[in-house]
């Protein structure tokens, strides 16, 4: 475990016979933060991250958003190796340009949250 030590500093202003006097005190203590707990917080902020972008597309794909455009593109570049497995899921082909339903974009956004969580939960397993 590794500890880190926390330097807390507080003014009090405090009156004396008429004068104000300001004192600055300062107190340091240790807080405990386990490896285990920063790795599994990594892990729900990539997979948070790669949610969000997953939502985006999903969005995107509603509002039947411009594949040209240099937004949409971007995302459905960054996100379609995340979703490429679950393509073929459903049987359909999905449209570009027009409004469509990605249902596979939404079955891979509980897939990566459900691996997100068992591997934070595996990652700190050992902690009461």
């Amino acid at each position: 475990m590794e500890e880190t030590n926390i330097t807390e500093q507080q003014t009090e202003t405090v009156i004396d016979q008429g004068n104000t006097v300001q004192k600055t005190i300062a107190r340091e203590t240790t807080a405990s933060y386990p490896r285990q707990v920063l790795i599994a917080r990594i892990i729900q902020y990539v997979f948070g991250v790669l949610l969000v972008l997953l939502a985006f597309r999903f969005v995107l794909g509603v509002l039947g958003a411009n594949p040209l455009n240099a937004f949409s593109s971007f995302i459905n570049s960054i996100t379609g190796p995340f979703t490429a497995p679950f393509f073929g899921l459903f049987g359909y082909q999905a449209p570009n340009g027009v409004s469509h339903l990605e249902v596979y974009t939404l079955v891979a956004m509980a897939v990566y949250a459900l691996v997100a969580w068992g591997l934070s939960k595996l990652v700190t397993i050992n902690r009461a």
